[in-house]
């Protein structure tokens, strides 16, 4: 839904490196690449960002359309 501001294993800030992240991403760069670029090591937080689906777009549109 919306990315965690923190990794939920170890507690470090990821929030911040999504947008790029995802922006790079779909520039059909190396996720690896990018991650490292960003300077994200740990695994748990490498975790995190690849493995992070957004889907507060499709939540917004069913809650307008309501019951």
């Amino acid at each position: 839904m919306i990315v965690p501001v923190r990794c939920f294993s170890c507690g470090a800030v990821i929030a911040d490196k999504y947008e790029e992240f995802r922006r790079r991403v779909e520039e059909n760069e190396d996720p690896k690449q990018v991650l490292d670029e960003l300077g994200v090591t740990r695994y748990c937080c490498r975790r995190m960002l690849l493995s992070h689906r957004d889907f507060i777009d499709d939540v917004i549109k069913l809650e307008e359309k309501g019951p």
